[in-house]
C-alpha cells in the first residue's frame, strides 16, 4: 500500500468500533488488570503484509505502555518477537512467542 492508512477516515472508523468493541486493553486483561485501551494495533503489521483495514479480530486494543512494547518488540532491530512477557491470571506466558516453555519437559507446545 503506498498510502499509510492511520490518517484515514476509513481508519479512524475502523479504530473507533474496535475501542467500542473493547475498551480494554487486551494485554492488561490477560494480567488481571483492567486499563482503558488507547491505541488499536495490528495483529499483522502492514509492512508485514497484513490487510490495512482488517476485521476487528485482527485488531488489538492496546493501552499506551503494551502498544509501545509490543511494537519494540516486533519491529524493533533485534526486536524479540511477540507482543508482550510475563504470566497471566493462570500462570502461564502471555506471549507464546517467547519460547522458553515450548521446549523441553513439561512444554505447553
Amino acid at each position: 500500500m503506498s498510502v499509510w492508512p492511520y490518517n484515514t477516515s476509513a481508519w479512524q472508523r475502523l479504530r473507533q468500533a474496535k475501542l467500542s468493541a473493547q475498551p480494554m486493553c487486551e494485554v492488561c486483561l490477560l494480567r488481571g488488570s483492567s486499563v482503558l485501551a488507547e491505541a488499536v494495533d495490528h495483529i499483522k503489521a502492514i509492512k508485514s503484509g497484513g490487510d490495512p483495514f482488517p476485521a476487528l479480530d485482527g485488531l488489538m486494543s492496546l493501552c499506551t505502555p503494551c502498544h509501545s512494547v509490543k511494537t519494540n518488540r516486533q519491529d524493533r532491530a533485534g526486536g524479540k518477537g511477540g507482543i508482550a512477557k510475563g504470566c497471566g491470571l493462570d500462570g502461564g506466558p502471555i506471549d507464546p512467542g517467547d519460547g522458553w516453555y515450548t521446549t523441553g519437559p513439561g512444554a505447553f507446545a
